[in-house]
């Protein structure tokens, strides 16, 4: 989800398209919230493990 979040933040700053840069912006913080509640052992939507 970060990868994703980044490579639209990119396209959106390159092509100057508003909406791709804040859905990049908003999969970059709900990845990275996720990647810190995985990595702190807490359950995320009642499942212990992401994958």
């Amino acid at each position: 989800m970060i990868i994703l979040g980044a490579i639209l933040l990119l396209i959106g700053f390159l092509a100057d398209i508003s909406v791709l840069w804040t859905i990049g912006m908003v999969l970059v913080v709900i990845g990275l919230v996720l990647a810190v509640l995985g990595g702190t052992g807490r359950a995320v939507g009642g499942r212990p493990h992401w994958f």
